[in-house]
């Protein structure tokens, strides 16, 4: 079972530079795939504070690692909810854990690393985010630099008030210590970044997982201690199942066709109820002001249901629904929200986002909006900098220059708005207002103070017909839905495969990559030794048929099954393509998984491979190789094997295993390739 590891922090930094001048991509995110902002301003506020976009990653897979934040802030997000943290920070999660077959479901829902790793690995995102505005590896608008790290925490008041809990998030609001240690990681090389005012204060907010099951009373405790201990701005994640059993049940059954979607009785018993939900809610809100905090809610955490499928192991029960059904459930939850406290709390969303809902989740007032289960789809995080380019397209049909002016004119509602909030028509104020519609104009300084008002009744009025056209729109029916990915029947193999590459960009943790092999033909041989020699057969070939492989970082593989469901060929990119383990202890550790590990010599670089259970381990010598296995240890030459073959074995050596590790660890080491084994050495 593999776990995930924390990469060297130089060596990231090193590996951003390198690979933008090798391939113009950074951990394989081309160019063309960022989002560093355009001609309009799309920043919002969240707890009074300024971000850059309204978008950003769920507290999910992409913001676990490092690398997965910067591959969302590439891609347009400035928002970034952090995976979430508990103590319990060693977790048995089972494997495979994420299924995107069809909409979505998980049974992951917890950090996998340390918490003490978590910080490092969320101080190290922050960092390199800095190092690429710096640096100008990336050429980022002015307007679109800031952005907002928002802590995650789970999942009751004695783990928040544990000592380890307390230590991690002092340590987001004081972060001093971790950023002086990474800061003399940074390679002598780019030593010039060594000295940037990085920042300290990570986050000073903090969206509250309140998960399944976790009792309105708890949930209030732990938004007072936050607040009054530990003066966080606070968001409270709330479920689905506030919409009560017979309207979820209905809209995920008759409305949207999800008939073998069974919620459980006890989801229901167990969870906070709306009338509960509504007492803290206003206290919160109150106590908050009272600090001079934010408060607001999310909408919403993912949907227990009954485990019918045969992805997960069978011993799960229960899994966790998300995507599209899940957008229709939160978006009711955020019209029945608005018509019970108006537009006086915020409300960030995460359920379904995709390209084609993005701009109406805008045009609803929702900040942050984060995404998860679509960039776990084809073409991983670049799908989100498409998100941005739709919100700019829409922002400039309608003339809009800024988020708030796209809010009031995206559907229209704005005119009647102003007769709403009171303005008589004739008042020189609601002329002007008319006026800037009609004419492209400035809306606040049309409004003046009245501003806040109209916009918020325009939110009102969007948000009661986008969550009617959502409900009604058949894109998230099961009808729509229920087509899996394509397979073609085939079975991977280790080399050579359809090189669709899907695999790359749909693992959230960046652990598969390509890799270059020249195309090659050779004869199998086997060798026996005899009478004090080596005598030689043939036994068929071994060959490589296409230039493009694909490999797996065992470092950053939680073996979550996502690239297995989206591959073509059948096996599972990260269990049958080579897998590479950063250190000789993981290698050994994980003696279950076949998979290859270099160390450098005098000579070069050595691999050691595991194949079937069997260990072999191949070592440049100067002029040869050395070449060891169970029961053999020999030198000999690539070139001519058979005629420099010299040492010991008690059988036959098969030379198909070395000509596999010799491929492998030419096109890992070769000049022009930047990977995370080559950085290590």
């Amino acid at each position: 079972m593999a776990e995930l590891r924390p990469y060297p922090f130089g060596a990231l930094v090193r590996r951003m530079f390198r690979e933008t001048e090798a391939s113009d991509s950074i951990f394989d995110l081309p160019r063309r795939k960022f989002f560093l902002g355009g001609d309009r301003d799309y920043s919002v506020r969240f707890h009074k504070k300024r971000a850059s976009s309204p978008m950003g990653p769920a507290a999910g897979p992409q913001t676990q690692m490092a690398q997965n934040i910067v591959l969302s802030w590439l891609s347009g997000c400035r928002v970034m909810e952090l995976k979430t943290v508990q103590i319990l920070d060693e977790l048995e999660i089972p494997r495979p854990c994420i299924d995107m077959e069809t909409v979505g479901f998980n049974v992951e829902w917890s950090q996998e690393l340390r918490l003490e790793q978590s910080l490092g690995e969320y101080v190290k995102g922050s960092m390199l985010v800095d190092i690429l505005q710096a640096s100008g590896l990336v050429e980022v608008e002015e307007g679109y630099r800031d952005v907002i790290f928002d802590m995650s925490v789970g999942y009751d008041l004695a783990g928040i008030e544990s000592e380890r809990v307390q230590a991690f998030i002092d340590g987001m609001l004081d972060a001093s210590a971790v950023v002086d240690r990474l800061r003399a990681e940074i390679p002598d090389e780019l030593r010039q970044y060594r000295d940037l005012d990085f920042r300290s204060r990570l986050s000073d907010t903090l969206t509250l997982s309140t998960f399944h099951g976790c009792p309105p009373d708890e949930i209030e405790r732990i938004i007072e201690f936050l607040l009054e201990h530990k003066k966080l701005h606070c968001i409270v994640k709330l479920n689905p199942t506030l919409l009560g059993p017979s309207e979820c049940r209905r809209l995920l059954g008759e409305q949207m066709g999800y008939t073998e979607l069974a919620v459980p009785d006890s989801a229901f018993e167990q969870d906070t109820r709306w009338d509960q939900a509504v007492g803290f809610v206003d206290r919160l809100d109150a106590k908050a002001r009272g600090l001079g905090l934010g408060f607001g809610v999310k909408f919403s955490n993912t949907l227990i249901v009954d485990n019918h499928r045969d992805f997960f192991p069978a011993a799960e029960k229960q899994m966790y629904l998300s995507g599209q059904p899940l957008h229709v459930l939160a978006t009711n939850l955020v019209g029945r929200f608005r018509k019970q406290f108006g537009n006086r709390i915020p409300i960030s969303f995460s359920a379904g986002i995709d390209r084609q809902n993005f701009a109406d989740a805008v045009a609803i007032g929702l900040v942050p909006i984060t995404v998860c289960s679509d960039l776990l789809r084809p073409g991983g995080y670049g799908r989100a900098s498409s998100y941005m380019a739709d919100l700019d397209a829409r922002m400039g049909k309608v003339g809009a220059r800024t988020v708030s002016d796209y809010v009031l004119r995206a559907y229209g509602h704005a005119a009647a708005a102003l007769d709403a909030i009171g303005l008589d028509p004739a008042d020189p104020i609601h002329t002007r207002c008319s006026e800037a519609l009609d004419w492209g104009g400035d809306l606040r300084a049309a409004a003046g103070d009245h501003y806040d008002r109209w916009l918020s009744e325009v939110i009102l009025r969007n948000t009661e017909q986008y969550v009617a056209a959502a409900t009604a729109n058949p894109r998230y029916s099961k009808a729509k839905n229920a087509k899996p990915p394509r397979k073609l029947g085939s079975h991977l193999e280790l080399f050579d495969c359809v090189t669709c590459s899907k695999c790359v960009p749909v693992c959230p943790n960046h652990a598969n990559f390509v890799f270059v092999v020249p195309e090659i033909e050779v004869p199998i041989v086997k060798l026996l030794a005899q009478d004090g020699g080596f005598t030689a057969r043939q036994d068929g070939t071994l060959a490589i048929n296409k230039k493009q492989q694909y490999g797996n970082f065992a470092d950053f593989c939680n073996e979550c099954g996502n690239c297995d469901v989206f591959c073509p060929e059948d096996g599972g990119p990260y269990a049958i393509k080579p897998r590479f383990f950063g250190t000789r202890a993981d290698f050994d550790e994980f003696s279950a998984s076949n998979g290859f590990f270099f160390e450098s010599t005098e000579a070069g670089a050595a691999v050691s491979a595991r194949i079937g259970g069997r260990v072999f381990r191949l070592e440049a010598t100067g002029p040869g190789e050395r070449y060891t296995g169970e029961g053999f240890d020999v030198t000999l030459q690539l070139s001519a094997p058979a005629d420099t073959i010299a040492g010991s074995a008690d059988g036959e050596v098969d030379l198909t295993y070395l000509y596999i590790m010799a491929w492998i660890r030419d096109a890992v080491f070769a000049t022009d390739q930047v990977n995370y084994m080559s950085l290590l050495r």
